[in-house]
């Protein structure tokens, strides 16, 4: 293999770690460059190791890594963003858990997809300098579902294909989108959902982060979007999220929407 391709420069978020013998570990790590890879990182958990507090869950690092016979192995680390507001109060750290296993569970390694880098990125940004976390999230989810393939049907009906009329409709998971009420009636395991979570979530499918953040939504608007989010998402992953359920708990405790 030539010199300059047995080592590669990248900008990444580690996603997870996993340890591995006594002082290895196992990185997955999303990059701007490679997407999604596997990187084994020798010696991390030693007490002298210089990488170690680079390569934490959410840090944002400048990686150099060594292509190995298997894995990509890490030989420099250096921090861009640490986020440590996410790691200081529960309710923030789950949803920045949330935040990643979403992106973790929605996409393949060596895929690289470098606007989805930058949504990931933006939302941890965001959520560590202090913006509202269901604003960041919920927007988060739906452009993470245009990036994926799965943007849901909000304007039409989703089967019958008339425009949907300002009164409550339903959602559907496997039809991709919203029925209208004629049509909603008659397809099984279907959401209600109400005119109000309809029109924001309209709202922040077609608008930027900035203009999306100007609406004003209350506490249970926006549980009634999240509970609707995880159920299309559950559909569209095949399997459930393991994060909400630890973020419905420290929300809680912390007195938060449960």
């Amino acid at each position: 293999m030539p010199p300059q391709e047995r080592s590669t420069r990248a900008e990444g978020v580690i996603l997870r770690h996993s340890d591995l013998g006594e002082a290895d570990r196992l990185l997955t790590i999303f990059t701007r460059e490679l997407g999604k890879v596997r990187v084994l990182a020798k010696g991390v958990r030693k007490a002298r190791s210089r990488k170690a507090g680079h390569v934490e869950p959410f840090t944002q690092a400048q990686l150099q890594l060594a292509h190995g016979r298997d894995l990509l192995i890490l030989t420099q680390a250096e921090s861009v963003a640490g986020f440590a507001a996410l790691r200081e109060d529960l309710v923030l750290l789950g949803y920045a858990s949330y935040v990643i296993e979403l992106l973790d569970r929605s996409t393949y390694e060596e895929e690289s997809n470098r606007a989805l880098y930058d949504l990931l990125v933006r939302t941890l940004t965001r959520l560590n300098r202090g913006d509202d976390p269901n604003l960041a999230t919920r927007y988060y989810e739906l452009r993470l579902l245009d990036f994926a393939g799965f943007r849901p049907q909000l304007f039409n009906c989703a089967q019958c294909e008339s425009e949907i009329q300002p009164e409550d409709q339903f959602f559907s998971a496997s039809r991709g989108g919203v029925l209208c009420p004629r049509c909603g009636g008659r397809e099984p395991e279907t959401r209600p959902i109400s005119l109000h979570a309809l029109k924001y979530l309209r709202h922040f499918q077609r608008s930027s982060y900035r203009e999306a953040g100007r609406a004003a939504i209350t506490t249970a608007q926006y549980q009634e979007m999240e509970n609707l989010m995880q159920y299309y998402l559950t559909y569209t992953l095949e399997r459930g999220l393991n994060s909400p359920a630890f973020l419905r708990r420290v929300r809680r405790e912390n007195g938060k929407i449960s």
